[in-house]
């Protein structure tokens, strides 16, 4: 396998460099949370709904709303619960997520903090401070914690997005409506939140940006590396993503959330963020991180019904696992904090298949093996110094042989993860076959540990 780190920030030695990224890429599963003034409209305009699949935290760039009207309809309708953050915690720690990452401020420029530079925001609109009680109610759980921070702001009236033909915006190719624009200005509110959010809440473990162009990026758009360097003088061990970048260097060859390059120079950021799709064979010897929606919207909307699967959350998990990737998976809470019954119930699944089968996430690194006609798999170094692959089987041998494509001496064992049942284990020329049961354990993914010395062979 390649190095995980094929090189080092400015400053940081390799060694250093694993070391603030080893906690996040041992967690390997993380909660996503998409929650803002769109929450509260729901997918409906004007009594309408905009559309019954894709992100309805743009429903003000779809139906072309200015800041204006758009906050007239929306906040009356964003009206948070008490305790909502509680439950959000709650669900991200049974589903054995160890981060969370939350919008801490959206494409529609609404922040959830209590903000000094702006009026704009939670604490001036609704006289809390969500970003407090969000950040409280993880760190309670022992989670960490991140923030989901847009660059692009549709409310900020310096903000010049006819700067950029790719970018999204309500107003795009119209005049700016209060005349012309100092985007020079609205980068210094930019900083200036952002160090609002690493300075007042204590330690901030991840900064997820979003998004940049390739008209519009890095110094021109956002003064990003100025940015990136307060960030870090604040919160020295934070992880950020690269989506203040939008070229190669960077992780990305286009425009579109498919348009990914295996590659980061981590002085754009830390890791890469494949949108909606996993990558087929990885990236070896890159940092990344899967985001995914449970339906096919980010934020809320009571007219997606696209729910996928818990043998698609888990299985997606697994996959992403097998190819040393993280999973960050999305939940949208409705305008009053409360999290859809469908999200808490695949996120209970995911919980109850973590709870017996998490060892096989947790800690591993990609498998061996570029292709398992029958599955995934992980692997890590036990505490014996002897190597455990973490079989994921999805389609279970019908004759109860489950044939791996590694070689394996005398010495190699293996049992069932769930139960710890031991297992017989026959050494070939051409693999190692494992006597399992006939029918599966569990009908997603069953997960049979094969324990050796060494390296893993595959033949």
């Amino acid at each position: 396998m390649a190095p995980i780190a094929l090189w080092a920030m400015p400053g940081e030695t390799r060694e250093q460099r694993d070391e603030r990224m080893r906690w996040w890429r041992e967690a390997r599963f993380g909660m996503f949370v998409h929650w803002g003034l769109y929450s509260g409209l729901s997918g409906t305009w004007e009594g309408k709904p905009v559309g019954t699949r894709g992100g309805m935290e743009w429903i003000q760039e779809r139906v072309k709303a200015d800041t204006g009207m758009y906050a007239k309809r929306a906040i009356p309708l964003f009206q948070p619960k008490k305790g909502f953050a509680r439950e959000w915690a709650r669900v991200a720690k049974q589903a054995g997520c160890r981060y969370v990452v939350f919008t801490s401020k959206h494409h529609e420029g609404f922040a959830l903090h209590d903000s000094k530079v702006g009026d704009y925001d939670a604490g001036s609109v609704l006289k809390r401070d969500l970003v407090k009680e969000i950040v409280n109610a993880v760190r309670a759980e022992g989670l960490r914690v991140g923030y989901y921070h847009s660059v692009i702001d549709w409310h900020h009236d310096q903000y010049e997005y006819g700067r950029s033909k790719q970018l999204p915006h309500p107003l795009k190719g119209k005049p700016y409506p209060n005349g012309q624009r100092d985007h020079s200005k609205y980068v210094a509110y930019l900083h200036a939140q952002v160090d609002e959010l690493v300075s007042d809440y204590g330690p901030v473990d991840i900064l997820w940006w979003d998004y940049s162009s390739q008209d519009f990026q890095g110094e021109e758009a956002w003064r990003a590396f100025e940015l990136m360097d307060k960030v870090r003088a604040k919160q020295p061990k934070i992880i950020m993503n690269n989506r203040l970048f939008r070229i190669p260097q960077a992780g990305f060859s286009g425009m579109g959330t498919a348009a990914i390059a295996p590659r980061l120079d981590p002085k754009y950021g830390d890791f890469i963020t494949p949108e909606q799709h996993i990558p087929t064979t990885g990236m070896p010897g890159v940092d990344w991180e899967t985001c995914m929606t449970m339906n096919t919207t980010w934020g809320y909307s009571e007219h997606d019904r696209a729910w996928k699967s818990n043998e698609t959350l888990i299985r997606n998990l697994i996959d992403i696992a097998s190819k040393g990737g993280n999973y960050l998976l999305n939940i949208g809470p409705k305008a009053d904090g409360s999290v859809p019954a469908e999200s808490v119930q695949a996120m209970e699944a995911i919980g109850a298949w973590m709870k017996g089968n998490g060892e096989s996430v947790y800690g591993t690194t990609a498998g061996p093996f570029e292709k398992l006609a029958w599955g995934r798999c992980t692997q890590k170094r036990g505490r014996n110094g002897r190597t455990r692959l973490y079989l994921h089987v999805f389609d279970w041998p019908g004759d109860g042989k489950l044939t791996v494509p590694v070689a394996v001496d005398q010495s190699a064992s293996a049992f069932l993860l769930a139960g710890r049942k031991k297992l017989a284990v026959t050494a070939g020329e051409r693999g190692t076959a494992i006597a399992v049961a006939n029918d599966a354990p569990d009908k997603i993914a069953s997960v049979v540990v094969l324990e050796m010395n060494g390296s893993p062979r595959v033949v």
